[in-house]
């Protein structure tokens, strides 16, 4: 090889160190924060008589858990059901035990909007909520996107499913803090 060669091989070679250097450094530059949604879901004025079943069953069961009214609860969950919490996921016999024990209290749900898609025999319902909860002692108020899914068995509505999503936006509610 030549001199000429071996320079330019050399600049190619501090290019591409200098290039590799900055592609990393260029998503970080590029991406910003989105800002969080303020609405997520509207309730809608109307709702078939099915949907306001679901509807209406879903507000009972939160003045079930409120109330710690397990018997009723457990009537109403299906023996498979999930809970999903920020803590950890686990089945019926967790969430009425915690529930019975005062391991969480819903003491009360704020709904801000609802909404409730069926599909044959399954529910999904999506509330936009404030829950203020007693968890370990300490009283907590937090926003949440709680889907539950509810498939009809024999005639009858069952929880099979119940995820807290915590919101990035601020509790709207007046009682309680986080």
């Amino acid at each position: 090889m030549d001199i000429r060669s071996t320079q330019g091989m050399k600049r190619l070679s501090l290019l591409g160190a200098a290039a590799m250097s900055v592609l990393p450094m260029q998503p970080l530059l590029a991406q910003q924060t989105p800002a969080p949604p303020t609405e997520t879901i509207k309730t809608a004025a109307t709702h078939t008589p099915t949907e306001q079943q679901v509807i209406d069953l879903s507000k009972t069961k939160w003045d079930w858990m409120a109330d710690k009214k397990v018997d009723s609860l457990a009537t109403l969950f299906d023996d498979r059901a999930m809970f999903t919490h920020m803590g950890g996921t686990w089945g019926k016999t967790q969430e009425l035990a915690t529930i019975q024990s005062g391991g969480i209290w819903y003491k009360e749900a704020s709904i801000y909007a609802v909404d409730v898609r069926v599909f044959g025999n399954t529910a999904i319902v999506l509330e936009d909520l404030d829950l203020e909860a007693v968890v370990g002692g300490r009283t907590v108020t937090n926003p949440f996107m709680v889907t539950e899914v509810y498939n009809k068995q024999a005639g009858k509505w069952r929880l099979a499913q119940l995820t807290f999503s915590r919101l990035v936006r601020p509790v709207k509610a007046s009682a309680g803090s986080n």
